[in-house]
């Protein structure tokens, strides 16, 4: 199996948001479509309430990405999820299951074409979350796991939200774990582990009649594992450090009827990784039952300290950078696009029809590109070529 950029797919078909996701444990083939800034929207900002009645979901998300002159990474996930009380209407469960099969080619450095390899691979995960609803408090716990061939992975989390006496106010904590476990199938590394720790604080307001506002700070810690075993000259470091702002707005418009979902994301590292991520939703009304939400993102991040531009040294050849001594190597190095300075751009279409009380089918399809030259602050990591990626997803939910 080769290391992939394909999507994290749970994060996309909109299932129970794992803490997986946010604490970046990402399975070795799954870098997620919320990874790829701009396939996956943001949850919209609201105060967390107790659910308005059980329901199971089915949904589906097929994925697509290339590069000029290479079809990559081909991936489709189903996904299952359940909402229901348990002992009484206070004590809520919300799980889901998946079940990802990817295949495809990647390049083993860079974008070279004559690096690609041929990989398939399958993953299957699950989370589960119980919440208990106090009168103006919430606790909840949660677990989730996945496992493929190479790696497997288990994190935990536990989420306090509290909320003013008249419910415009909420304020939350949330504490989350991981661990993973690496065994890639070049047995490069043999049980390599990675663990991470993250903390969260937000506050929710009820601005007015038809605004809301959200704010997140979070701090996660990661150590252990970092290199992309699959991938020539990577050498990371063993422990990454990363601060997450989040602010999100939504306005509604009582005259039509639509709301515009805005947020703001930053990100800095102690990889010199930084990131802007601007995202806006329109929810717009079509008729009594059906919704349309067209969608646009733009990112950009800057390099990893570490990060070796695609210039290669003439006398030895790729993968090499201009300057790299055998002799001498470099403490950290990486050839990862990922980790290389870039700018991005997604636009989507979704809608949302209520077919009565009881079913409501939704869909997406978004469309995403990342080039060098978009990066905002002009300086780009040059000589790769540009990736795009394409996604579908389309759901189903049936409420009791």
């Amino acid at each position: 199996m080769a290391a992939t950029e394909a999507p994290r797919l749970r994060a996309a078909a909109g299932t129970t948001a794992a803490w997986g996701a946010s604490l970046g444990h990402t399975p070795s083939i799954l870098a997620a479509a919320m990874a790829l800034p701009g396939i996956a929207v943001a949850p919209a900002a609201h105060a967390e309430g107790k659910p308005e009645g059980a329901s199971v979901s089915l949904r589906t998300l097929a994925y697509q990405d290339s590069q000029p002159g290479l079809r990559r990474i081909r991936a489709i996930s189903p996904t299952f999820q359940v909402v229901t009380p348990l002992m009484d209407e206070d004590w809520w469960l919300n799980g889901a299951i998946e079940a990802d099969s990817v295949s495809g080619a990647t390049p083993r450095y860079h974008t070279a074409v004559s690096g690609a390899s041929r990989m398939t691979e399958r993953r299957t995960a699950g989370d589960v979350k119980v919440t208990r609803y106090l009168e103006r408090l919430s606790l909840a716990g949660g677990l989730a796991g996945s496992t493929e061939r190479d790696y497997k992975s288990i994190a935990g989390s536990f989420d306090l939200r509290w909320a003013s006496d008249d419910q415009n106010t909420e304020l939350s904590v949330s504490l989350g774990g991981s661990s993973d476990a690496i065994n890639p199938v070049n047995e490069i590394v043999v049980d390599a582990k990675r663990t991470t720790q993250q903390l969260a604080l937000g506050i929710t307001k009820v601005a007015s009649r038809t605004d809301v506002l959200q704010a997140t700070l979070s701090y996660s810690a990661s150590s252990g594992y970092h290199n992309d075993p699959y991938k020539v000259l990577d050498e990371r470091p063993r422990q990454r450090r990363q601060t997450v702002m989040m602010l999100r707005w939504n306005h509604h418009f009582a005259d039509g009827g639509s709301t515009l979902r805005s947020s703001y994301r930053a990100t800095q590292d102690n990889w010199s990784v930084q990131s802007h991520t601007l995202g806006f939703e329109w929810v717009a009304p079509v008729s009594a039952s059906v919704k349309l939400v067209p969608a646009l993102r733009a990112y950009t991040q800057t390099a990893a300290d570490f990060y070796a531009e695609a210039s290669y040294d003439p006398t030895l050849g790729e993968p090499f950078p201009v300057g790299y001594d055998r002799n001498n190597p470099p403490r950290y190095i990486s050839l990862d696009q990922r980790l290389s300075s870039f700018g991005a751009l997604a636009f989507g279409l979704g809608f949302v029809w209520d077919a009565d009380r009881e079913w409501t089918f939704d869909g997406k399809a978004e469309v995403y590109e990342q080039r060098g030259r978009w990066a905002w602050d002009g300086n780009g990591s040059t000589g790769l070529a540009p990736f795009r990626a394409y996604s579908v997803q389309i759901g189903l939910t049936r409420r009791f």
